[in-house]
């Protein structure tokens, strides 16, 4: 994790003197940015993750979200007071891809930092499915839809290539947390649901009767999209 870059944008001093200490211990390299206008002109800069209040005192953490999600996959944990479920999957449906509630655990945060950061290990060939409608490419960490390039949250190509790689397999949305973050996620299993309509969204045809991700009702969800021949 030496050398990764991470932008922290919060507006309280002692939350982000916390936050920069304990990820600078672990060999990060950490940037601070007190309001959402600083975080906007920094973001001309690559980060490799961004810690993102949602309450500053001059633009909403969302729509600084929505502006990362313009032109980058690159992954945002959500910092809030906020506790209600609805808050949780709002966030998350915009294209964030984790959420912390205040008060937190240190610790406990860059654990998340650094379970965000893990890239898929060793080579894997490029899939695709129903005559190349959809190719999945896990060293370029890009997906197309009709040859063209399709922004997936690092947490949604995780969520897809899980799926995709145990087609017919049924998940549970329990077991899907435990697969794209890495460790015990001590949160609501429902947000799954969150990222499964945002990558629907970006590969199906029709929503309503999806190709690629069916729901399995009461339990879950799998992968059903036809794998072509080599």
């Amino acid at each position: 994790m030496i050398n990764k870059k991470i932008l922290i944008v919060e507006d309280e001093v002692k939350i982000s003197d916390i936050v920069k200490a304990y990820l600078e211990k672990e060999g990060f390299t950490t940037t601070v940015a007190p309001t959402g206008q600083k975080a906007i002109s920094l973001l001309k800069e690559r980060y490799d993750l961004i810690i993102l209040d949602l309450m500053l005192p001059d633009m909403s953490g969302e729509d600084i979200c929505q502006v990362v999600r313009e032109d980058s996959d690159t992954p945002i944990i959500m910092l809030t007071a906020k506790s209600d479920e609805d808050d949780r999957i709002h966030g998350l449906g915009i294209g964030a891809d984790d959420y912390v509630v205040k008060p937190f655990s240190p610790r406990e945060l860059v654990a998340r930092v650094k379970a965000h950061l893990r890239r898929v290990k060793g080579k894997k060939d490029t899939s695709s499915f129903n005559s190349r409608d959809l190719v999945i490419d896990p060293l370029r960490f890009e997906v197309r839809k009709n040859d063209i390039t399709v922004i997936l949250t690092p947490t949604e190509f995780k969520l897809l290539q899980c799926l995709s790689e145990h087609p017919g397999q049924v998940f549970t949305r329990l077991q899907l947390v435990n697969v794209i973050l890495g460790y015990d996620f001590e949160g609501y299993d429902r947000t799954i649901d969150a990222h499964i309509k945002n990558i629907r969204h970006k590969i199906e045809d029709n929503q309503k009767s999806p190709s690629y991700i069916k729901t399995v009702y009461g339990i879950g969800y799998k992968f059903s999209g036809q794998a072509d021949a080599d």
